[in-house]
């Protein structure tokens, strides 16, 4: 997958992991989470905020850090736990293979 930059595209990739469910927690259609079957946890939040897809991704606090100084678009995250999970907004200013990698570790870090 070459962009990622639609709530559609986010879902899609997760859905590549293992044991995978999309879900709508809320009244509000804006939240989509992707969830762990097995344990029911939650690797990814995507939503709709300032006009553009956001995607709340856990992370290893080590690793945190350099998300957010390597892009701008890579923020403590939206309504989360600011130590262990960022915001990574689409906008085109993170390369897809690095959003790939990061809702990769966020899944590998939920799945445990």
């Amino acid at each position: 997958m070459k962009i990622l930059r639609n709530r559609e595209d986010v879902i899609k990739y997760c859905l590549t992991f293992s044991d995978v469910y999309e879900d709508y927690p809320f009244r509000d259609s804006n939240w989509t989470c992707m969830r762990i079957r097995k344990n029911k946890r939650i690797f990814a939040w995507i939503f709709e905020k300032e006009g553009h897809i956001w995607v709340n991704v856990k992370c290893d606090p080590e690793w945190r850090d350099f998300w957010r100084e390597a892009y701008t678009s890579v923020v403590p995250a939206y309504h989360m736990n600011k130590k262990h999970w960022n915001s990574v907004i689409l906008d085109g200013l993170v390369p897809a293979a690095e959003i790939q990698r990061m809702i990769a570790e966020s899944y590998d870090l939920c799945r445990k």
